[in-house]
C-alpha cells in the first residue's frame, strides 16, 4: 500500500466540506476519484501532498514513496524553452549524463595506472546509466511532448509565450517524465485535445507506478481506473473497478437500500397497527403484548432514507413535428482565416433520426462548421441546405445565445412567450434554478450555469434538428448522464462537436472526423470508430494531395458499404423475428392438431384421421423449412 488515507474531515467555519472520508491507493494501481463540483476534490489532493491540513484525520504514505503532484491551477515559471525545462525535470538523470560526461573528458588526461580501475567505474556507472532509462530519455522528453500535443517547432518556446494550457500541458510533462511512484493529477486532461488524451490514457495505463487521478472525462476513467473513488454525501465510498463499474454497483446499492428502508417502513407500519389493536383489545394480556411489541420497535435500528442525487436537472427532449427525411446536405464547405485554410471541400449529409459527432483536434474548424450553418459567420465557399420542416435549435458553448442583461425568467420567457409563469418556473427548477433564481441576471451567472439556461431553452424549443457545440462542458457527471439519456432517446436529428468520449460514445451514431482539411466518416459510435482507427481503415492525413483525394473517395465507398452492411443486418434481424413468430405459429397448429387426435369422435373417423395425418405432416415439414431458415439467418 503506498497511501492510506484515515477519517480525513474538513470544515471551513461551520460549513463541514467532507467528514470521515478513508480509503486507499496500492503499488501500481489507477485510483479515480470523482464527484459533482465542490464536493472538495481538489481539496483532498491538496490534503495528501501536504499543502493543507485537515481538522481531523490522517495521511500515511509508504517510507521513501516519490510522489508528483499536478494541480489544477498552475503557478510556475521557468526561464529555460519548453524541450530543456522538461529534459531537466529528471534531475538524477541529467546528473548522471552530466557525470559521464566529466569522466569521458577526464578520459583524456588520466594516468595509464589509474586507467583500469577508472575504465571499471565508469563502466559501472554507465550501466546505472542506462538501468535509470538514460539512454533512451531524450527521445521520451521528445515523445511524451508530441504526444501531450507540442509540435517539434514549438519545443524553442519560452514561458512568457506559452498560454496557461501550454504551461500545464509542459508541467504535467515534466511530472510525467519524473516517473514518481505516485503520480498525483488534478484535472490533467482539462487542457488537451482528443489525441493528447488517447496518448495520455495509454501512458498512464501503462505506467509503472500508481495513480491518483480527478478527471471529469469518463471514458478517460474507463480506460485507466482499477478503483473509484465516488465523494457523495459529504463522505467518500470506494468502488472497485472502472467508471462503468463504479455507476452500476452505485445504482445497485442505492436500491438495495431503497428495498430495505421501504420494507423496513412498512414493517413498522404494520407493528404500529398491530400495537394499536392490541390495545383497542383493552385485556390485560393484549396490552403486555402491546407493550412488548412498543419495546421492540423503540429498539428498532431505524433505516435513513437513501438519498440519490438531488442536485440533477431534470430533462426531456422531443420535437414538436418531423422534418423531411433529408435533414441537411453540406457540398464543398470552405473557410479561410488571415488567409489560412481552415478547411475546404467539405461535404456531408444528415437524414432524419441521426445522432452525428463532429470530432477532430482543436483547431481544424470544428466549431466554425457549427457557426457557419448557424448564420453566425459566413463560408468563403461551398453550399449548405436544410431540408423540409426542419427546425434548429443550438447550444453555444460560448453561450452568446444568452442575452446578460436578462434575468433567468426574461431569457425563457422572451424566448418562448406562450408560456405561462408556472411552466417557466418549473422548467427553471427542473434545471436547479429555484426560488429567487429566476430573477438572477444571466451575467452573474457561472458557466455551468449559463449552459444549463442554455439546455432549458433547448428542451423548451421542440426542434428537430439539435445543433450542439461542446454540451457537456461545465457539467457535473450527474447532470451528464441526464443528457445522455434524453438524447439517446431522442426522435430529431442531431449534430454535435464534443470532447467528451463517453458522451460521444453514448449518443453517437455516427462519427465525422475532421482531420488534414478533410472529412471521414465512420458509422457507429466512439468505440467503433476506435476499431477502425487501430485496424488503420483511413489513411493517415499525412498523405499527399493525390492520397487525400483517394482517401475521400476511399471514406465515401466505405461510409456506402457500412450503410449497406446497417441495412443488411437490420433486414436480417427483421427476418429473424418474422421466422420466429412463424414457427411459434406452426408448433400451436401441430400441438392442436395433436389435440384434435385425442378426441373420440376424431378417433372413430378413419377419413378425419387421414385428413388431420396429412395436414400435420404439411406443416411439420413447412417447420422443418422455417428451423432451416431461422439457423441460416443466425450464421449470418
Amino acid at each position: 500500500m503506498i497511501l492510506s488515507c484515515q477519517n480525513l474531515s474538513v470544515a471551513f467555519g461551520d460549513e463541514v466540506l467532507f467528514q470521515e472520508v478513508s480509503f486507499f491507493v496500492r503499488e501500481q494501481e489507477k485510483v479515480a476519484i470523482v464527484g459533482n463540483n465542490g464536493c472538495g476534490k481538489t481539496t483532498l489532493l491538496k490534503l495528501i501532498v501536504g499543502e493543507l491540513s485537515p481538522g481531523e484525520g490522517s495521511v500515511i504514505l509508504q517510507k521513501d514513496a516519490t510522489v508528483g503532484y499536478l494541480a489544477q491551477y498552475q503557478n510556475v515559471a521557468f526561464d529555460e524553452n519548453i524541450y530543456d525545462h522538461v529534459l531537466h525535470s529528471n534531475a538524477k538523470i541529467m546528473d548522471a549524463e552530466k557525470e559521464l560526461r566529466q569522466m569521458e573528458e577526464k578520459l583524456k588526461t588520466i594516468d595509464a595506472s589509474k586507467m583500469e580501475d577508472f575504465l571499471n567505474l565508469y563502466q559501472e556507472k554507465s550501466r546505472v546509466f542506462e538501468l535509470m532509462g538514460g539512454t533512451t530519455y531524450r527521445s521520451e522528453v521528445t515523445g511524451v511532448l508530441k504526444g501531450l500535443g507540442f509540435t517539434e517547432e514549438e519545443f524553442a518556446k519560452h514561458f512568457k509565450d506559452l498560454s496557461g494550457g501550454q504551461k500545464t500541458r509542459v508541467n504535467l510533462a515534466g511530472l510525467l517524465l519524473k516517473k514518481p511512484d505516485l503520480l498525483i493529477l488534478d484535472e490533467p486532461i482539462n487542457h488537451l485535445d482528443l489525441s493528447a488524451i488517447e496518448w495520455l490514457e495509454g501512458f498512464l495505463s501503462a505506467y509503472k507506478g500508481a495513480v491518483l487521478i480527478v478527471a471529469h472525462d469518463r471514458y478517460f476513467l474507463d480506460h485507466i481506473a482499477d478503483s473509484i473513488v465516488d465523494m457523495d454525501q459529504k463522505t467518500a465510498h470506494a468502488y472497485k473497478g472502472n467508471y462503468t463499474a463504479y455507476v452500476r454497483q452505485k445504482r445497485e446499492i442505492l436500491l438495495t437500500r431503497q428495498r430495505e428502508y421501504e420494507n423496513q417502513k412498512k414493517q413498522i407500519e404494520h407493528q404500529k397497527e398491530v400495537i394499536d389493536k392490541l390495545k383497542q383489545f383493552n385485556r390485560e394480556k393484549s396490552v403486555k403484548r402491546a407493550r412488548s411489541r412498543e419495546k421492540l420497535l423503540d429498539k428498532m435500528d431505524v433505516l435513513d432514507k437513501p438519498v440519490a442525487d438531488d442536485a440533477a436537472m431534470n430533462m426531456s427532449l422531443e420535437p414538436d413535428e418531423k422534418s423531411g427525411k433529408d435533414v441537411l446536405s453540406v457540398q464543398d464547405l470552405k473557410k479561410t482565416f488571415d488567409g489560412q485554410s481552415l478547411f475546404s471541400d467539405l461535404s456531408f449529409q444528415l437524414q432524419r433520426g441521426e445522432h452525428v459527432a463532429l470530432i477532430g483536434d482543436n483547431g481544424t474548424g470544428k466549431t466554425t462548421i457549427l457557426k457557419i450553418l448557424n448564420n453566425k459567420i459566413p463560408a468563403d465557399g461551398g453550399t449548405y441546405n436544410f431540408g423540409a420542416n426542419v427546425k434548429i435549435a443550438y447550444y453555444d458553448q460560448e453561450q452568446q445565445e444568452l442575452s446578460g442583461e436578462k434575468t433567468l425568467f426574461e431569457e425563457l420567457s422572451d424566448a418562448y412567450p406562450s408560456l405561462t409563469e408556472t411552466k417557466i418556473r418549473n422548467v427553471l427548477a427542473a434545471f436547479l434554478f429555484t426560488g429567487e433564481d429566476a430573477y438572477k441576471k444571466i451575467s452573474a451567472l457561472s458557466g455551468g450555469e449559463r449552459g444549463r439556461v442554455s439546455l432549458a431553452k433547448l428542451m423548451l424549443s421542440g426542434a428537430n434538428l439539435l445543433i450542439l457545440d461542446e454540451p457537456t462542458n461545465h457539467l457535473d457527471m450527474t447532470s451528464k448522464d441526464i443528457l445522455e439519456a434524453a438524447l439517446s432517446v431522442y426522435t430529431g436529428t442531431v449534430l454535435f462537436v464534443s470532447h467528451d468520449r463517453y458522451f460521444i460514445n453514448r449518443v453517437a451514431h455516427r462519427i465525422l472526423e475532421l482531420k488534414g482539411n478533410s472529412l471521414f466518416s465512420y458509422l457507429g459510435n466512439y468505440d467503433y470508430y476506435m476499431e477502425k482507427k487501430k485496424e488503420a481503415f483511413f489513411t493517415a492525413s499525412e498523405t499527399s494531395e493525390a492520397s487525400i483525394e483517394e482517401d475521400k473517395s476511399q471514406s465515401k465507398k466505405d461510409w456506402e458499404e457500412q450503410k449497406r452492411e446497417a441495412a443488411q443486418k437490420k433486414k436480417n434481424e427483421s427476418d429473424i423475428k418474422k421466422t420466429e413468430a412463424k414457427i411459434e405459429e406452426l408448433e400451436q397448429k401441430i400441438a392442436a392438431i395433436d389435440a384434435m387426435f385425442l378426441d373420440e369422435e376424431v378417433a372413430k373417423n378413419s377419413a378425419k384421421l387421414n385428413e388431420l395425418t396429412a395436414e400435420q405432416n404439411a406443416l411439420k415439414a413447412q417447420l422443418d423449412d422455417c428451423y432451416e431458415k431461422w439457423e441460416s439467418l443466425l450464421i449470418i
